[in-house]
C-alpha cells in the first residue's frame, strides 16, 4: 500500500473526535491525533477541533508538550463573545489553523453574526474564520457578504452542516448542491461538518437519517468547479452506487481539491476505510 496519499484528498479529514456522536475525552482525543499525524495516513489528516471552552477551562494545556507542534481548529462553542480568551488562552507550541462560528441560528439573520465574524477575521493574521451559516433565510446574502468580505482580503470562509441529531439539520441533495454551486459562482471555498462519516450516500440504521457521503460530495465539488450545474451535481450527490462517483475522482487524484476545503469527522479511520476499500487510497497511485 502506498504511504503517500494523493493530493486530491490531502487534508480531507478534520479530527473531530471530541465532538458527538464520538465525543471522546480530549486527553484521548489529543493522543489519539498524534497517532494519527504519526500515521502512514497522516496527509489524511487536518487539524484537530478544540472547542473554545476547552481553552478557556485550560484543559488543553497539561495535554500539550510544545515539541509535537499540535495543530487546531477551535470551534466556537463560547459564542463570538468568548473567542477572545480562548484565543488568548492558547497553550504555548500549538498553531490555530482556523477558528469556526456558527453566525446563526436556523430562521436568523445571519447579517449580525457575519459582521462579528469579518470583524474577528481582521484581527487574525493568517488564521481562516469559518462563518457557519444555516441552509435557510438569508443564506445567499450571507454568501454575498462573505465572498465580498473575501475578495476585500479578509481570511474567511463559508461553513455548512450536512447532519446532526435532528432530521431538519440534513439538507436534501438539491439544496447542497445549489450551495456547492453558489460558493463556486462567489470563488468562495467552504467546509461542511456533521454527517459525513462515509464515502456514499446511506441510510443509516442507527440514526433512521439518510447520510451524505464524502465520495458524493468530492465528486460534487470537482464537477461544480468544471462548471456543472445544480441539476448535475445534485445527480451525483443523491448517487447511492459509487461507481458514477469514481470516474470522476480518480481523474482528479493529483490536483488539489478544488472549492471543498474539508469536514470534521469524529472518526478518521471510518472514512480512511471507505477510501480504501473504494481503491482511492492504495499502492497503484503514484504522487
Amino acid at each position: 500500500m502506498s504511504t503517500q496519499l494523493p493530493r486530491l484528498l490531502a487534508g480531507l479529514v478534520d479530527d473531530a473526535a471530541v465532538f458527538p456522536p464520538g465525543s471522546a475525552p480530549l486527553p484521548d482525543a489529543v493522543a489519539a491525533h498524534k497517532r494519527h499525524r504519526a500515521s502512514w495516513y497522516a496527509d489524511l489528516v487536518g487539524p484537530l477541533l478544540v472547542p473554545a471552552s476547552a481553552v478557556t477551562a485550560r484543559d488543553l494545556h497539561p495535554l500539550v508538550d510544545p515539541a509535537d507542534g499540535l495543530v487546531v481548529g477551535l470551534i466556537g462553542d463560547t459564542g463570538l463573545d468568548g473567542l477572545p480568551a480562548a484565543l488568548a488562552g492558547l497553550p504555548t507550541g500549538v498553531t490555530m489553523r482556523q477558528v469556526e462560528v456558527a453566525v446563526a441560528k436556523r430562521g436568523e439573520d445571519p447579517q449580525p453574526g457575519l459582521a462579528e465574524s469579518l470583524a474577528l477575521a481582521r484581527r487574525l493574521a493568517g488564521t481562516t474564520v469559518y462563518a457557519e451559516i444555516p441552509l435557510t433565510f438569508g443564506l445567499m446574502g450571507a454568501l454575498d457578504t462573505l465572498a465580498g468580505a473575501r475578495a476585500a482580503g479578509a481570511p474567511v470562509a463559508a461553513k455548512f452542516r450536512t447532519g446532526g441529531l435532528a432530521a431538519e439539520l440534513f439538507p436534501t441533495p438539491a439544496e447542497l448542491a445549489a450551495v456547492i454551486c453558489a460558493c463556486r459562482d462567489r470563488e468562495l471555498p467552504f467546509k461542511l461538518t456533521a454527517g459525513l462519516h462515509n464515502a456514499v450516500r446511506h441510510l443509516d440504521p442507527e440514526t433512521g437519517f439518510t447520510h451524505h457521503g464524502f465520495a458524493n460530495v468530492l465528486a460534487a465539488a470537482l464537477a461544480a468547479a468544471g462548471g456543472a450545474g445544480v441539476e448535475r451535481v445534485t445527480e451525483l450527490l443523491i448517487a447511492t452506487d459509487p461507481r458514477p462517483l469514481l470516474q470522476p475522482i480518480e481523474d482528479g487524484l493529483a490536483a488539489a481539491r478544488p472549492l471543498w476545503v474539508g469536514y470534521g469527522s469524529c472518526s478518521i479511520l471510518e472514512p480512511l476505510t471507505d477510501l480504501i476499500r473504494l481503491g482511492l487510497v492504495n499502492g497503484g497511485f503514484e504522487a
